[in-house]
């Protein structure tokens, strides 16, 4: 229910007219010892001041407050229908009405930051759904239309490494070619991954466990490098709801983009610890480093710096994470190397869990 509104001047002048009324009557007190005529005139003179009085008073408001509220609610008209370029002129007095315009001023444009924050989150929202709907419909096609003659060619070629003799030049091409077709496999595992993904099983498990296999796992890719994975494991750390499997892939994926960022020797790191209510793991490297203007884009799927890469590795393991309810966390420095940070948290929100 609406409320009746006063005017503004009617209450500015009530109680200055209330003043100036107990004056007069205090006057007119004041003045009994005076003839009528003498009297009559100090009155007059007395009430044409207050009436004067009133008005300068009433003049004085309007021009102070009045405008620069009219002003303040034509400008909030404004904002209400999304135009929020709408500056206040009086935000430059030296009072509180100043103060009022500069914070109207102030809010404004914090406003349009936030706004054009949110059209940037937004479009590249957008774009990273456009880029997974075409992901899914590659993926559909290059599944049937690759992987059924790349198990022909590949059960030919196990055929004939079979009956090549052990001496011959060609084993060591029949042993590329195997290594080409694995390669192929992964790229369309990856595509398939990417453009279908099946929600994450999660259960209570060791944290520690699924990042030592990982770690087991890559120590193995590097036998024959120059290059060292340490692993600091967190004993007292409190059993995480995650899919094994899923963060498996995480921290091997990351594990070696970090071998590969280092031409020679060098040391991965891998730290396990906890931050607030998730678990932490650090997988920091002595690489190349990435430069600034590539970090924005190292999650895109397709984005890649590597000849031989597919761009698909870091998409697919942000979104495992993200469907973990977690985030990864990058920073890096050219020529000193990269750190990219998973964090889990420990317990999985009730009305999101998924069925194990």
């Amino acid at each position: 229910m609406g409320t009746v509104g006063v005017n503004w001047q009617l209450k500015a002048i009530l109680p200055v007219g209330f003043v100036l009324l107990a004056g007069l009557f205090v006057f007119t007190l004041a003045t009994v010892s005076l003839r009528d005529p003498e009297r009559h005139a100090v009155l007059l003179v007395a009430g044409t001041g207050a009436v004067a009085i009133c008005a300068v008073v009433i003049i004085a408001l309007a021009y102070v407050i009045q405008r620069p509220m009219v002003e303040l609610q034509d400008k909030i008209a404004q904002v209400s229908e999304g135009n929020l370029d709408a500056v206040v002129s009086f935000a430059n007095r030296n009072d509180e009405i100043g103060d009022l315009g500069r914070n109207f001023n102030h809010m404004l444009q914090q406003l349009r930051e936030s706004r054009e924050e949110i059209e940037t989150l937004h479009r590249t929202q957008m774009s990273r759904a456009e880029h997974l709907a075409t992901l899914g419909e590659m993926a559909a096609g290059l599944a049937h239309e690759i992987r059924n003659p790349l198990a022909g060619i590949a059960g030919v070629i196990e055929i004939i490494g079979r009956d090549l003799p052990s001496s011959s030049p060609a084993c060591a091409v029949v042993k590329d070619v195997r290594l080409e077709i694995v390669q192929i496999n992964r790229i369309l595992t990856d595509l398939l991954e990417t453009a279908r993904p099946h929600p994450p099983q999660v259960c209570l498990s060791n944290l520690n466990t699924t990042v030592e296999h990982a770690v087991m796992l890559a120590r193995q890719q590097v036998l024959s490098k120059p290059i060292k994975i340490e692993l600091q494991q967190a004993p007292d750390l409190p059993e995480v709801e995650h899919d094994s499997d899923q963060i498996h892939q995480v921290l091997l994926n990351l594990l070696l983009n970090a071998v590969q960022a280092m031409d020679d020797a060098g040391t991965v790191r891998v730290e396990i610890d906890s931050r607030e209510d998730c678990a932490t793991v650090r997988v920091s490297d002595t690489g190349r480093g990435i430069p600034p203007q590539n970090l924005p884009n190292i999650f895109r799927p397709f984005y890649t710096t590597k000849g031989n890469g597919t761009g698909l590795g870091l998409s697919l393991a942000r979104r495992i994470v993200e469907e973990h309810h977690g985030r990864i966390e990058v920073g890096s420095v050219v020529g000193k190397g990269s750190t990219f940070e998973v964090l889990i948290p420990f317990r999985v929100p009730a009305a999101q869990a998924p069925v194990s």
